[in-house]
């Protein structure tokens, strides 16, 4: 019986991944991407993810809620309940940008519980974490560009409400300019981060079980995801632009340094 919760848990998250899908492609493209299709596959799974609950639920004797990973499936199930309630009723559809890749990344660590594969060659072993390290690193460099570029569009604004221009920064692009740079360098950012973070979560889960969910790393590397994830919801839906946005991009930036200083070891190296 828990065997079969922990597997339509596991077949839920990954239709969940279907509204990812459509999350990156609607940031990448600019278009509705496939909405519909993320909706349907999105309602399934919330289907089989209360299959899961229940399953898991007869097996254990009581509403499965004893550890961080029992409680973050039945908290990412009641947060998809929730965005279909509210999408049937008002329509919302924005809140998909960021309903989708929280609903999926929270249920990809409650099926996580339970261990269930082994590397099948160290090179396999190698290539992955590999994978992982390159799309991270491609998703700061995409936030370095961000902040970067919102900087200057700080500059700039400062500037035209001064009336006034420092030299070295006469030839700054104009702010619709950096503003569209801002958002395609946010997205692509999200997109390798996101990835980066599934990608080395399936290598912690396949490496050591369910211990790597206590590492204080790995706590805020999922700390700086919520903020980025914050930050593109708030872009893409709640219209921020401008000032507040290349604010919250730079913050972001400095959360992500955080993230990057404790994984290559500068925190053992600042302790002392």
């Amino acid at each position: 019986m828990y065997e079969m919760g922990v597997f339509w848990l596991r077949v839920a998250t990954a239709l969940y991944g279907v509204g990812l899908l459509h999350v990156m492609a609607l940031l990448l493209r600019r278009k509705s991407g496939f909405l519909k299709y993320a909706l349907f596959a999105f309602l399934v799974a919330a289907i089989l993810h209360f299959v899961a609950i229940v399953e898991l639920a007869t097996a254990v004797g009581h509403l499965p809620v004893d550890n961080f990973f029992e409680s973050a499936t039945v908290c990412a199930f009641l947060i998809a309940v929730l965005f279909l309630f509210v999408y049937w009723r008002y329509d919302f559809e924005g809140l998909s940008v960021c309903v989708f890749p929280l609903v999926f990344v929270m249920a990809q660590i409650g099926a996580m519980e339970t261990p269930m594969l082994t590397w099948p060659s160290t090179n396999v072993r190698n290539a992955w974490l590999l994978l992982h390290v390159m799309l991270v690193l491609l998703g700061y460099a995409a936030l370095l560009l961000t902040a970067t570029a919102s900087v200057f569009y700080l500059i700039q604004e400062r500037q035209l409400k001064n009336k006034k221009s420092i030299h070295i920064f006469k030839r700054l692009p104009p702010l619709g300019t950096l503003d569209n740079l801002i958002s395609n360098s946010m997205a692509l950012g999200f997109v390798f981060i996101t990835l980066g973070l599934v990608a080395g979560s399936a290598w912690a889960f396949i490496e050591s079980g369910t211990a790597w969910i206590r590492d204080p790393r790995v706590a805020l590397s999922f700390i700086t995801w919520g903020f980025y994830l914050t930050m593109v919801f708030l872009r893409a839906s709640a219209g921020w632009r401008g000032r507040k946005a290349a604010l919250m991009a730079v913050a972001v930036l400095c959360c992500s340094a955080l993230t990057w200083a404790a994984h290559v070891g500068l925190r053992s190296m600042l302790a002392k």
